[in-house]
């Protein structure tokens, strides 16, 4: 039987520095790893995943709604990992402030840009990264599906989100 995640994510800059949690050991995904803020849309979010990207800012950083700027969905991932299909809603926000609390999930860094890819970073991640960086101003949202390559080395694909209607 195939399941489906639904996680909303938020990549949080400030003065040119991304915030992020390297993750606990103890954690499910990902644990020890370089990571942004974010999590699982609770049942009420799955039709509004910028509410639950709200409450897992607040709820992992104490940042609240009136403390970002310019929170806007850029990306989203779809991917197949093992018997569930994963789907990630990926906002950028600029933080008022640098001031941060702490979370049980990991520990929160604000990290210069230039060092953001020399962490230990999720493969998925580090490839939405590494396609942000080459075009921060692109006004697209981006729909990447996690596959592979003709060689079998493991790719995202990008695609604009394209309303059809507008075409």
């Amino acid at each position: 039987m195939i399941r489906a995640r639904m996680m909303a994510t938020a990549m949080l800059f400030n003065q040119g520095d991304l915030l992020m949690m390297k993750r606990s050991m103890t954690r499910t995904l990902s644990p020890g790893l370089w990571a942004a803020v974010g999590g699982h849309l609770e049942t009420h979010e799955i039709n509004d995943p910028e509410a639950a990207v709200l409450r897992e800012i607040q709820e992992e950083t104490g940042l609240l709604p009136e403390e970002l700027g310019e929170l806007r969905l850029r990306y989203i991932l779809i991917r197949l990992n093992q018997q569930e299909v994963r789907q990630q809603f990926i906002y950028t926000a600029v933080t008022r402030k640098r001031d941060i609390i702490q979370s049980d999930e990991g520990v929160l860094h604000w990290i210069p840009r230039d060092e953001v890819l020399d962490r230990e970073i999720p493969f998925i991640y580090r490839k939405l990264l590494e396609h942000y960086f080459q075009q921060p101003a692109s006004p697209h949202v981006w729909v990447g599906t996690a596959g592979y390559e003709a060689s079998g080395e493991p790719a995202v694909h990008w695609t604009e989100l394209i309303d059809p209607e507008q075409m």
